[in-house]
């Protein structure tokens, strides 16, 4: 079977209609030149090209043949960028999701961005998930990343993973703006202590819901909470309405309200950890390209 070195040199020869040009140009003395046509030529079964002292020309089946190995030398040139890219993991798909509270967090618009730039041969499948079910479908194989709130403690199979920490964003009490704290740079968490709060359920913040027990049991009360919302961002019209106070992510300031103002916890533990994890055996090339963009995004925005 031919070879695509036999392929590159008739098409030489068939461009120049030279056995001398075509070796010059393919940087080969012209014996085994002659040789490979003639090889090229056996294993077809048909003569592709006219020659004798004074000139070469191209047989019919020649001229038919050359547009044939044109093609075969693009699609394996084509082949080898797909591998090359695959292998920098330029092309593929990533199934990733988030926790609904990192949505507003600039680390994930920023690793987004820079990553379909560098990638945007990568099909990537976003979703929102609350950690524990990320870890889950992380080790199930349903999720080849995750950007998540806490360390997999309390997971089986922990070893398994990789976690890497992106950042400690504090947390900040969102107040109605009538509020006898509102304009307060920031509050105690024992000045709280009377206070409702609203907040999602635990199913789908359990990390946030963990953080502000453990808050307010440093402070040495139990929060009362009054009134439950799906999904984070949904607590500030609750808090613009009067009915409570929210323990929320410094990220969620950038959700300009009326009627709700921002103060930081004076508490060294206000804070919810963003990570991302992953499989330790997960090898994909798309997935080692997308960690190192997240890398690249925390160093830009200075988080730790």
């Amino acid at each position: 079977m031919f070879d695509l070195r036999q392929l590159r040199y008739f098409i030489e020869v068939a461009e120049t209609l030279s056995f001398t040009q075509a070796a010059q140009r393919l940087h080969i003395s012209q014996p085994p030149l002659s040789q490979q046509i003639l090889a090229l030529e056996a294993d077809l079964g048909v003569r592709l090209l006219d020659r004798n002292r004074r000139r070469v020309a191209l047989t019919e089946p020649g001229r038919l043949f050359l547009l044939e190995a044109k093609a075969i030398l693009a699609r394996a040139e084509t082949a080898r960028t797909v591998v090359a890219e695959a292998a920098a993991g330029f092309t593929g798909q990533l199934k990733l999701a988030y926790a609904t509270s990192v949505s507003f967090h600039p680390a994930l618009p920023e690793t987004l961005l820079r990553f379909t730039q560098s990638a945007p041969g990568v099909s990537l499948h976003l979703g929102e998930m609350p950690t524990k079910a990320q870890y889950d479908a992380i080790l199930s194989g349903q999720l080849d990343l995750g950007l998540l709130r806490a360390h997999p403690e309390g997971i089986a199979n922990a070893r398994q993973l990789n976690v890497e920490v992106i950042d400690h964003e504090p947390l900040v009490v969102a107040l109605p703006a009538r509020h006898r704290l509102s304009g307060r740079e920031s509050v105690r968490m024992e000045e709280l202590a009377n206070e409702r709060f609203v907040a999602p359920p635990r199913g789908q913040a359990a990390t946030l819901i963990d953080r502000l027990s453990l808050l307010a049991d440093k402070a040495r009360f139990r929060p009362n909470i009054r009134q439950e919302a799906q999904q984070i961002p949904s607590l500030l019209p609750l808090v613009a309405a009067g009915l409570g106070l929210a323990l929320v992510p410094a990220s969620l300031r950038t959700v300009r309200l009326e009627g709700v103002t921002f103060a930081a916890l004076d508490d060294p533990e206000a804070y919810l950890l963003l990570a991302v994890a992953s499989r330790v055996d997960n090898t994909s090339p798309v997935l080692e390209s997308f960690l190192r963009t997240v890398r690249e995004a925390r160093s830009a925005l200075g988080t730790s």
